[in-house]
């Protein structure tokens, strides 16, 4: 079974430049495309029953699906328009897709489906990679020179599933991947300062890294041995140090493992970090 590209659109402009990428992508990697629009029945609009409100919100979703079938006539279409709660039905979509696309607002909150709870459910539920894609997204972004981007951290089977994302996308696209792990000293020297000259002594923590990174990418190499990597190891904070690559990133990759509260799931520092600052789109990508 093939399973598609599915956008989620809500009439926004965010939600339309997530239809576009998403149809591109779909365009790229040979499947179809999947378009999907969550409504609740609005009983305040006393002059317009369940059905008229529907025939409204399909109208609208089949004028921004003839506008991407336009530009992309060979691409397969289909359109689902679900009255459900928003955060279920899109997990529920993202489920059944190679990947879910969604759109995102300016530097600050993610809106459009994604709003508050709604949001945080949707990224942390969802079994398959999520792309968040803002309203500026051009296609000229998807340029020559631009790498896909993509946060390694752990162990090879921590970032397994990070890594098949990033590379497919790349060798989708022609691009290279720029696999980027960031390091921080561990918490006992700063209780120990001398221990900072036995760290040199034996050559740092740097080499380690590297070593790790380079471990975690060998399989990939050999599966996708036409995508070029980059390798970058930086000290500091892994989420300021992906920031600052994704500035001239077609794409930034990075994991999340959600993690259950009090008050709620909650995503990682890092993917919760990037998906409100980075300027190129995010693709958040459950681990296994």
């Amino acid at each position: 079974m093939t399973c598609p590209i599915t956008a989620g659109v809500d009439g926004t402009e965010e939600s339309l430049a997530a239809l576009d990428w998403a149809a591109r992508e779909a365009v790229r990697r040979g499947l179809p495309l999947r378009v999907v629009h969550v409504w609740r029945y609005e009983e305040s609009l006393a002059t317009a029953d369940r059905d008229t409100q529907h025939g409204w919100v399909s109208e609208g979703v089949r004028e921004a699906v003839r506008t991407v079938s336009g530009r992309h006539p060979e691409l397969e279409v289909a359109v689902d328009v679900l009255e459900d709660g928003a955060a279920r039905a899109l997990a529920g979509a993202a489920a059944e897709a190679e990947m879910l696309v969604l759109g995102s607002r300016g530097h600050g909150r993610v809106v459009g489906f994604l709003v508050g709870s709604v949001g945080q459910h949707v990224i942390t539920e969802a079994a398959r990679p999520v792309v968040l894609v803002r309203a500026e997204d051009r296609p000229a972004a998807e340029a020559a020179g631009r790498d896909v981007v993509v946060g390694q951290h752990g162990s090879p089977e921590d970032s397994a599933e990070v890594l098949r994302f990033a590379f497919e996308t790349a060798a989708a696209r022609g691009a290279a991947v720029r696999a980027v792990r960031a390091w921080t000293l561990p918490p006992v020297f700063a209780y120990s300062p001398g221990s900072l000259k036995l760290l040199d002594d034996e050559g740092g923590l740097q080499p380690y890294e590297r070593q790790a990174l380079a471990d975690a990418l060998a399989p990939w190499r050999e599966r996708f041995p036409g995508v070029p990597v980059a390798e970058q190891v930086e000290m500091g904070s892994a989420g300021q140090v992906l920031l600052e690559t994704a500035a001239q990133a077609q794409l930034l990759v990075v994991g999340r493992r959600a993690r259950r509260t009090a008050v709620g799931t909650r995503i990682g520092s890092v993917a919760y970090g990037v998906l409100h600052h980075a300027p190129c789109p995010v693709a958040v990508v459950p681990h296994e």
